[in-house]
């Protein structure tokens, strides 16, 4: 919990932790007022849970850590769910021409659907990717970038493919534990800035609800997430294997 302590114990009394503060692989749980959002009765619940971080946090840093213009260009590295969200903010926004970045082909379509305009497969050339993206696919690189992999060495693709002078490049995905990332001066000192977000700049208890509301109005698309639902405790694993199978968005297990 916040302060430190624990609502949870075992059959011997021994303290059980709280899993992300949140404990939600639990069919009942305790968490701090702090921690909730009232949504709408009539919300259903599965589809909710897509904004308690993935796609609020992609939707989040286009519209309020980046806030980007209308015409502006983009370019997305990693087209999991967080990516693909970033690619659909970009678009409600006005962004003139999208990049969608993985080495997955097969996630291209819904790439496509969602908003973007050109989509790269690193694997296909011989260079690194940024200076494909700056260079040869663009002149001087790209309005705004952003990182929803957790790999490191993208994270460093993705700033060296800012535009010069005035490029953003956003981290979003998180690295392993103890990873550190890095650039030459020369790319921060011609005028790009390195920014990260977290869950978006969404203020969860205020703005969450909204988003709940803009989806039930039809404003905010969000089905098209959830590629695969699973049943019960067991639904736990099925959907972790899912994640790693490379054709899953997110997987919703309702117990």
């Amino acid at each position: 919990m916040p302060d430190g302590t624990s609502r949870f114990t075992g059959k011997d009394g021994e303290e059980i932790k709280h899993f992300m503060g949140c404990s939600t692989f639990s069919e009942y749980t305790v968490v701090a007022e702090i921690s909730c959002a009232k949504v709408s009765d009539t919300a259903p619940l599965h589809t909710c849970s897509l904004l308690g971080c993935g796609v609020a946090t992609g939707l989040g840093a286009v519209w309020n850590t980046c806030d980007i213009e209308g015409g502006s260009s983009v370019a997305v590295f990693g087209l999991g769910a967080v990516g693909l969200s970033v690619i659909q903010g970009a678009q409600m926004r006005g962004a003139k021409r999208i990049f969608a970045i993985d080495t997955n082909p097969g996630k291209f379509e819904m790439a496509k659907e969602l908003g973007a305009t050109d989509c790269v497969n690193p694997e296909d050339y011989d260079k690194p990717i940024q200076e494909v993206l700056n260079g040869e696919l663009t002149e001087w690189g790209i309005d705004y970038t952003f990182d929803a992999t957790g790999n490191t060495e993208v994270m460093r693709a993705a700033l060296e493919s800012a535009h010069r002078g005035w490029g953003e490049s956003c981290v979003i995905g998180v690295a392993a534990a103890g990873q550190e990332i890095s650039t030459r001066p020369f790319q921060l000192v011609t005028g790009r800035k390195w920014t990260g977000t977290a869950f978006g700049g969404f203020k969860s208890r205020s703005e969450v609800p909204p988003l709940v509301d803009d989806y039930m109005k039809g404003d905010l698309k969000l089905d098209h997430y959830i590629t695969h639902e699973f049943q019960g405790v067991e639904g736990t694993l099925q959907a972790v294997e899912a994640l790693h199978s490379g054709d899953c968005l997110r997987a919703v297990v309702t117990y």
